[in-house]
């Protein structure tokens, strides 16, 4: 296998077994009396603060914090910051995440004062700039989905999913059709759409795919009767295919009186190409942390906005942004509105960086984006199709490996090929995901990775196999060059150690 990254070759051949150095933590480096800022003494009298707080609530002795020199903290963190991996040292293929290079400049601009210290009840007169922003943004998700109203309160896919669903139910409640009890969704929905469904109250309904990982229309028809409420469908699907069979599918539902709903996770496969409103669907949730750059690994933050066809307008979340002449305001007055689905106006970082991206890319490089994340993905699965078979063809952004072939030959399963990435200093894709592919290993590589990156990634999975072959403990006792070895997950969930311990005598937190 050859290598261009020196470091990447290193780590993978590392001598049998070894394990890297560990990092002491902040207060192993702390030693008493070490400055690291002078803090000026209060400009107000405390005796009197004092006296109001009541004992119960007041320190008997100071915090104990590390003592340590800034540039010593600074050092620390940046070497902790180098054992985790994260998108801006290498690729982060995890597929339905799109976890691609997020440009620093959407940082820069959602940093900005005005934006990032205003707080959420200042008056709307005085909140003109923020206001502008998110009714332009909005204009222009609505024009990227083709709708025609759209919120940008819920603070989260999932969110957003669940206020497609209440819309729903808003909807069929609205024209007294209140015995709509079922909701339908394909086999290789993501988990939050099944949960959705019955936290909204519905039943949930799981249809089968078809021998091309597509929903089976077949199935659908067998499935719709008066109490369906709507069908939930994610496109690009979770397995990367294009429901090509989309209009067909949304006419039927339609025809039995429920909505269409799709999950905006993919939304980066074909942004810009094809819209969900000219498929048919009556609402779509973006994913605007995903799709329109934010960091989001570690759980957020997030931002997911609900785009919807006229006739769902009336029923989303309060308040909407609208524009009055040259002024922006909050609207309230909606009396159909299935209420707020979140504390405040949503996630505003979010939008800035979302609104920053959209307009530095413009129309033309949003289709753009979309053609090189597939172009990037037909690419990658050209050269690992051979030792990872496609069970359900080629996706379009990303596409579902099997190592089924792998683990019968030499007992080396997904996991282990996952844990054995790191050495080679890469993140691993989304295994074991969607359940209907078995050994799975799900991958999107993205529109931001190069060429060179997308060879490395593909000459470290190809060496894995190979090593599987020929040296399959190796692969199954990865990773060897991490802080940390393989550790007992279920164990480590059950048996939870995040605090630092010390004795009284240390000076620690």
């Amino acid at each position: 296998m050859e290598q261009t990254d020196t470091d990447r070759s290193e780590r993978a051949g590392v001598p049998f077994p070894f394990r890297a150095p560990s990092t002491p933590t902040v207060f192993e480096r702390s030693r008493s009396g070490r400055t690291g800022t002078a803090v000026p003494g209060p400009d107000v009298p405390t005796r009197e603060l004092e006296e109001e707080i009541p004992a119960r609530h007041r320190r008997d002795r100071p915090p104990r914090l590390p003592e340590m020199p800034e540039h010593e903290v600074v050092r620390h963190y940046t070497e902790i910051s180098l054992k985790n991996h994260h998108v801006d040292r290498a690729l982060y293929p995890l597929g339905s995440c799109t976890m691609k290079y997020n440009p620093k400049v959407n940082e820069a601009t959602a940093r900005a004062p005005g934006f990032a210290g205003l707080h959420p009840l200042t008056p709307h007169d005085a909140a003109q700039g923020a206001l502008r922003l998110m009714h332009e943004l909005g204009e222009m998700l609505k024009e990227i989905a083709g709708m025609d109203a759209v919120t940008l309160q819920p603070p989260a896919g999932a969110q957003g999913e669940t206020t497609g669903v209440y819309l729903m139910r808003c909807y069929h409640r609205d024209r007294g059709d209140t015995d709509r009890s079922k909701v339908l969704i394909p086999d290789s929905a993501h988990g939050t759409n099944p949960a959705t469904v019955a936290r909204a109250g519905f039943d949930v309904v799981e249809l089968e795919s078809n021998e091309e990982g597509r929903l089976d229309v077949g199935a659908l028809r067998d499935a719709l009767d008066d109490r369906v409420a709507g069908l939930m469908l994610t496109n690009p699907n979770t397995l990367g295919v294009f429901e090509k069979d989309v209009q067909q599918i949304c006419d039927l539902v339609h025809e039995a009186g429920g909505l269409t709903y799709m999950d905006g996770a993919n939304l980066n496969a074909m942004m810009g190409v094809t819209r969900p409103g000219d498929m048919g669907y009556d609402m779509v949730h973006f994913n605007l942390h995903k799709t329109f750059s934010t960091p989001h690994g570690g759980g957020g933050p997030g931002a997911g906005p609900v785009a919807v066809k006229e006739s769902l307008a009336r029923f989303l979340p309060v308040p909407v942004v609208v524009r009055e002449g040259d002024e922006y305001r909050f609207d309230w007055d909606r009396p159909d509105s299935l209420g707020r689905v979140h504390g405040f106006f949503g996630n505003f970082g979010v939008m800035v960086r979302a609104y920053t991206y959209i307009r530095m890319l413009g129309r033309e490089g949003i289709r753009e984006t979309a053609e090189a994340a597939v172009l990037n993905n037909a690419y990658l699965s050209e050269r690992l199709r051979d030792e990872f078979p496609l069970p359900y063809g080629r996706g379009m952004h990303e596409s579902v490996y099997t190592g089924d072939r792998l683990k019968e030959e030499t007992g080396v399963r997904t996991l282990d090929v996952a844990k054995r990435l790191l050495d080679f200093g890469f993140h691993a894709p989304t295994v074991y995901f969607p359940l209907v592919v078995s050994e799975a290993l799900m991958t999107e590589p993205t529109e931001t990775e190069t060429r060179e990156e997308l060879d490395e990634y593909a000459e470290a999975m190809n060496a894995i196999a190979a090593e599987a072959r020929e040296e399959p403990e190796r692969v199954k006792s990865a990773p060897h060059s991490t802080p940390v070895r393989r550790l007992d997950e279920g164990r480590a969930g059950r048996e939870l150690d995040v605090r630092w311990t010390f004795d009284d005598d240390q000076r620690g937190a």
